[in-house]
């Protein structure tokens, strides 16, 4: 009679390591799943990109689908000097960053919000 009982064991014991494997796999499967959705956080957009002042400009400009010229003759300065700004050669200045902002739609605030995560 002693036996019955010394043979179940084993067999609680496997089915015990593969409840835990299950769980285990199950919790692994999950983080994947969440890390997965946070890095998505956009609905379905590819994850923005730390960019800076210039990339950011130049990503505005060319979503509004202007020109260096047209941008350069609605502030007023040389297309050169647009070009220096989406390059990073140089910064605009408050004036202009002003100026490009409202040209673009945004806030000053959101348009150097874009660029901050890069620094």
């Amino acid at each position: 009679m002693t036996r019955a009982p010394i043979a179940i064991i084993p067999a609680l014991l496997i089915f015990i390591a593969l409840w835990a494997l299950f769980i285990y796999v199950i919790v692994l499967i999950v983080r994947a799943l969440r890390k997965y959705l946070r890095s998505n956080s956009g609905g379905g957009n590819p994850p923005e990109q730390a960019k800076s002042l210039g990339e950011t400009l130049k990503a505005r400009r060319t979503a509004a689908n202007y020109t260096q010229e047209y941008v350069a003759e609605a502030l007023g300065v040389s297309r050169q000097a647009v070009s220096k700004w989406e390059n990073g050669a140089s910064d605009p200045s408050t004036a202009n960053l002003m100026a490009l902002a409202k040209l673009y739609g945004l806030s000053v605030d959101e348009l150097l919000k874009q660029a901050e995560t890069a620094e």
